[in-house]
Formats: structure tokens, sequence, C-alpha cells
């Protein structure tokens, strides 16, 4: 897969620790950053699609529009193992 060469200023202290895990997962600090990097994009895109769906159907539940954040919430917490 082709790479696209960027360049990132970190924090002395954050910078040793990066290169500690990525010592200790066996990978290099570039191949550890890039995890990071999708790992963030998955959970951020893996939310866009619950808001997605927000408003599609009727759940049957008579409460849903007053307590839509507690059973967006639930929804989450159950996607992401939390419940």
């Amino acid at each position: 897969m082709r790479k696209v060469r960027t360049q990132i200023y970190l924090d002395p202290e954050l910078h040793r620790i990066l290169k500690e895990k990525a010592r200790e997962e066996g990978i290099s600090l570039a191949e550890l950053l890039r995890r990071i990097a999708r790992d963030y994009l998955r959970r951020e895109l893996s939310r866009d699609d619950f808001f997605a769906i927000v408003g599609l159907g009727e759940s049957g539940a008579g409460n849903v529009s007053r307590d839509h954040d507690r059973h967006l919430a639930e929804a989450l917490a159950d996607d992401a193992g939390l419940r």
C-alpha cells in the first residue's frame, strides 16, 4: 500500500511513551501511530452510523422521543460492550 509521508511534533514525554509502547509491540513508531489513527477513525465512523439511523423508523416504545438520549447512550454502551 502506498503511504504519504507526514511530519508531526510531539511533546517529549508523549514521544517517549509512544516509542516505548511501539518497542513493546515490536513495531515502528510510525506503525503504532497508523494503528492509533485507524482505531480513532473506526470509532468515530461507527458513532456516526448510529446517528444516521435516528428517526428512520418506529421502535414501538412510547418514550423514545422523550428519552432518546438515554436510548442512544444504551445502544452505544451495548455496542462498546460496556453493559
